[in-house]
């Protein structure tokens, strides 16, 4: 099947952590809140077969926030981590250090629409550089955070 990417804009719940559960809730809820095959987030992460091979190609193959800006590696246990954008690529891209959710979706937009491989590479999606892994950048309404922007890649 391949790597997906994915993003999504989310309320700021006090905390990156706060806000990451509550997303992987929504949309664990929404992709498999019928309960056919599992009945929580625990229960999917328990299908280790499933995750490790082939993962949901969303947030809810992401497990556990990081604080740290330095770039993950496979080697050192990073697979599943969301880590901050570092300031300096969040000024790169959006042109401050406290992007609206306007700013986001438009950057977002222009990442997705990227013609070619050097200009993906060079967008803000081309900032997340390993599978299993996803970054985060605080959206901001005047001086205070109110929303979270989240993206990576996953999947086989």
């Amino acid at each position: 099947m391949g790597a997906s990417g994915w993003d999504y804009v989310t309320e700021y719940e006090g905390s990156v952590e706060a806000s990451f559960a509550a997303l992987q809730a929504e949309v664990f809820d929404k992709e498999y809140g019928d309960g056919d095959t599992y009945g929580s987030l625990a229960e999917l992460r328990a299908d280790e077969e499933f995750m490790c091979e082939e993962g949901t190609h969303s947030i809810l193959d992401i497990d556990r926030v990081v604080h740290t800006t330095g770039a993950p590696r496979y080697e050192t246990g990073d697979v599943g981590t969301l880590r901050p954008l570092p300031a300096d690529r969040a000024v790169h891209h959006f042109g401050t250090d406290r992007p609206t959710v306007q700013r986001y979706g438009e950057v977002m937009a222009a990442a997705n629409a990227a013609m070619s491989h050097q200009q993906f590479e060079q967008s803000l999606i081309g900032e997340c550089r390993m599978r299993w892994t996803g970054l985060y950048v605080l959206l901001y309404t005047g001086e205070q955070p109110t929303h979270v922007g989240i993206f990576g890649y996953s999947g086989d």
